[in-house]
């Protein structure tokens, strides 16, 4: 047992020499350096794959003090918001005159993060959407808006078109894995609901002033290059109340890119709802993406519930469930180069919170900005090694 160990002390002083001296040692040490360099140069250009992890902040800023904390310590740093008098104190001023903005991309600054993309625009509402009086107005008051926007630094804009009844959900607390709570929706609880006081309002109508809109709209925001990323329906039924809904299917939303062809008419990718029109969300994204078409992206999964497309039947779910593909969607991301801003969306409220923002709490963005991160990273990675 001795001469043992007297032997492998023996050989470990002659390898340590050796390692002192160079040689051999020296060698593998510097190798193991420099793949260490190598790897972290890797690790550093994977990392959300070359576009802009953001997150909505719909609540204000003093609502979500706690998701801007963590997001910085994520390194998430892109901010989704609107035009909020809330965080500037501002209350004398037009929402879409630069002093507002500014304002706004400030306070955002002055907290860590960086305000990237306006969701929900002021100056656009019922008189445009509905084509009543006052719309000139309010597309002039759009315009504004954007050079404003572009102005202050910001170069996307996520809008819609679902006047009056906007993003609708039936159900804010369906008890989903774990007993985390999830938003969901069925048309059968509302089908019966009354019209609003604008009556119904025809497909045909919607068509009408959308074109309106855009005609006067796109060239404005080509002068500029201003992105205009039109979201789909939510839910993606073909009406609510009387009040047609057309952006909810795929071929609606290539007529829609069809009447002004341009750089800057672009979609907002909202998973989701193009999943639920009956899509296969990675080749979509590989079409549009190709193209030139996709200015936004809402990283989210859904399951239908009802069998029919459009879906009028279905539950949000965690990101790591549900019925896309989300791993093939983040790498098609990848494979047409999408640099622009990404965000969870609809997430669980989660164990520990109050659910106060449906889709928007806390935790279920900590889960989901990590999911997103693997996946790009992987994507990346299994790119590099193909």
């Amino acid at each position: 047992m001795k001469d043992n160990r007297r032997d492998f002390i023996k050989k470990s002083a002659s390898l340590a020499a050796a390692f002192s001296m160079g040689g051999l040692g020296t060698a593998v040490a510097n190798a193991g350096l420099e793949k260490a360099k190598a790897n972290v140069v890797l690790n550093s250009m994977a990392k959300d794959a070359g576009m802009e992890m953001s997150t909505a902040y719909f609540s204000g800023i003093e609502a979500n003090r706690q998701l801007i904390e963590l997001a910085k310590q994520m390194d998430a740093l892109g901010a989704v918001a609107g035009i909020d008098s809330r965080i500037t104190g501002l209350t004398d001023v037009k929402p879409y005159e630069y002093k507002a903005i500014a304002a706004v991309k400030e306070a955002w600054k002055k907290v860590g993060l960086n305000y990237t993309v306006v969701e929900g625009p002021p100056s656009l509402g019922e008189k445009t959407k509905l084509g009543l009086a006052g719309r000139d107005e309010e597309i002039a008051n759009f315009i504004t808006f954007m050079k404003n926007l572009k102005k202050a630094g910001v170069n996307v804009i996520c809008y819609n078109w679902m006047p009056v009844i906007s993003w609708a959900r039936t159900q804010m607390d369906r008890p989903a894995r774990g007993g985390a709570l999830v938003t969901a929706f069925d048309y059968d609880d509302i089908k019966n609901k009354p019209l609003t006081k604008y009556g119904e309002v025809t497909k045909e109508t919607m068509w009408k002033n959308l074109e309106y809109f855009l005609k006067a709209v796109v060239p404005e925001a080509e002068k500029i290059e201003m992105k205009l990323a039109l979201h789909p329906d939510d839910p993606q039924v073909h009406s609510i109340q009387g009040i047609s809904r057309i952006m909810n299917t795929v071929e609606s939303f290539d007529r829609m890119l069809k009447i002004m062809p341009s750089d800057f008419n672009g979609v907002t990718l909202c998973q989701g709802n193009f999943a639920l029109m009956g899509t296969d969300t990675p080749s979509l994204v590989r079409r549009w993406g190709k193209a030139g078409k996709i200015h936004f992206v809402h990283f989210r999964n859904v399951q239908d519930l009802s069998g029919k497309l459009p879906s009028t039947k279905f539950t949000e779910t965690f990101h790591d469930e549900g019925q896309i593909d989300m791993y093939e969607s983040m790498k098609a991301y990848y494979e047409i180069g999408f640099k622009g801003a990404i965000r969870p969306d609809h997430v669980p409220t989660m164990a520990g919170e109050q659910n106060t923002h449906p889709g928007y709490m806390t935790l279920g963005n900590l889960f989901a900005i990590g999911y997103m991160r693997g996946l790009m990273e992987s994507v990346v990675k299994g790119a590099r090694k193909s």
